[in-house]
């Protein structure tokens, strides 16, 4: 295996969880009779460059097909976050109705609504159809095309450079990163400032995420492999921010090497040097997710098993890729838990990849009544847990797998 950013000889193991089908491929109920494709999910670190990647088995269009599952504005939490981030930007670049945002992975317009409210120019890219048409229907031009070096240099022939771009949680998505990354310092105006938002490497280790590995995420980011990538690719990370998102995420601020004119800040200072005295640079560091992972996994099925012996009902919520990795992983099957819930009437009457799980509407919830409910997505138990406060009323109790088994 062969690194996707340096290219050296990749041989040191980081997780190996098994095989699994794409975590974002939904089943309807006629694909029930055939069979599904399974790929081996198995995660490695480059020695030379750092970079935690996945094996590849699979082309892109596999994870990122047309009914793409996954739509941003189903979670109030990230809009508000979204709308922070607008808000933030504009004040800070100055941006106005002669600026121009691009938004590499627009999704369904989550964020993208909130600059053309603001009064300022905004185009989005986003490759999958189901996605591309929801952000059409809030006015977004969106132009439907994986993004890279090509399309960032025609952009910008076409007199369409950005003055700010936007990628949040899609640097780990892409298969040829050095490629996805040099389209930015092409669509980049000379003063232009680019942004990107990925789950911290350094918090999944802490916290045994190991649920966030699946296909659809080629790579898995500390700062210091993307300052790597980056100076290789023709852009100078210029500061870092810390955020909550997913779990605990950074946003990167990026100039193009040839013309950038902002100062690195001591916040990106500060956190090369607290990855540096963590380890990163080291292999010792990235051992041990693994017995943490087979921990969690064989919790969640000992908690499961016992509750099936003893006459409980158990749901789940939010069908997201990261419970799909968690209960492929775990062998669940719906004789553990009988219902995933979702807002995403995408996802309603589809069932998990995998696990074959049905996920239903919320009103199943009420009408079920079970006794336990485990949150999927860990990273929105707060706004989940407030959401669902009437299991209670019930008897109901909340089940957190990750970072440990927690019933509450």
């Amino acid at each position: 295996m062969k690194c996707r950013h340096c290219h050296a000889e990749v041989t040191q193991r980081f997780a190996d969880l098994g095989t699994a089908p794409p975590s974002n491929s939904y089943l309807s109920e006629k694909q029930l009779a055939g069979p599904e494709r399974y790929y081996p999910l198995r995660v490695a670190v480059c020695s030379v460059c750092r970079l935690v990647q996945t094996e590849d088995f699979a082309d892109r269009e596999e994870f990122f097909s047309e009914d793409y599952g996954y739509f941003s504005s189903f979670s109030t939490q990230w809009l508000l976050h979204s709308e922070a981030y607008v808000k933030d930007m504009v004040a800070r670049l100055g941006l106005d109705d002669r600026s121009l945002v691009v938004e590499v992975a627009a999704n369904d317009g989550y964020l993208l609504q909130y600059v053309l409210a603001a009064g300022v120019g905004a185009l989005g890219i986003e490759p999958t159809r189901s996605t591309a048409d929801a952000a059409r229907k809030k006015g977004i031009e969106i132009i439907e095309e994986f993004f890279g070096e090509e399309l960032g240099a025609r952009l910008a022939a076409e007199g369409r450079g950005a003055d700010l771009t936007a990628a949040n949680n899609v640097l780990a998505h892409v298969p040829d990163i050095n490629d996805f990354v040099r389209g930015f310092a092409r669509i980049l105006k000379p003063a232009g400032v680019a942004t990107f938002e990925f789950p911290h490497l350094v918090q999944l280790i802490e916290h045994h995420q190991f649920d966030t590995i699946y296909h659809e995420h080629y790579s898995y980011l500390s700062l210091t492999a993307v300052q790597r990538v980056f100076a290789a690719n023709g852009l100078m990370v210029f500061d870092v921010q810390t955020l909550p998102t997913h779990g605990g995420s950074l946003r990167v601020f990026a100039q193009r090497s040839d013309t950038g004119a902002y100062e690195k800040t001591a916040a990106l200072t500060d956190m090369l040097a607290r990855e540096a005295a963590l380890g990163i640079d080291t292999s010792e560091y990235y051992d041990g997710l693994q017995a943490h992972a087979e921990r969690i996994k064989d919790d969640l099925i000992s908690f499961l098993v016992q509750a099936k012996r003893d006459g409980k009902r158990v749901g789940a919520y939010g069908a997201a890729a990261k419970g799909n990795t968690l209960l492929n992983f775990a062998g669940v099957r719906g004789d553990l838990i009988d219902f995933v819930v979702d807002r995403n009437p995408h996802k309603q009457d589809k069932f998990m990849p995998g696990s074959r799980i049905p996920i239903v509407a919320e009103q199943h919830l009420r009408d079920a009544k079970p006794d336990y409910v485990v949150i999927l997505p860990w990273n929105l138990r707060a706004e989940l847990a407030e959401q669902l406060a009437y299991v209670r009323e019930w008897g109901g109790k909340f089940v957190i797998a990750v970072p440990e088994l927690l019933v509450e």
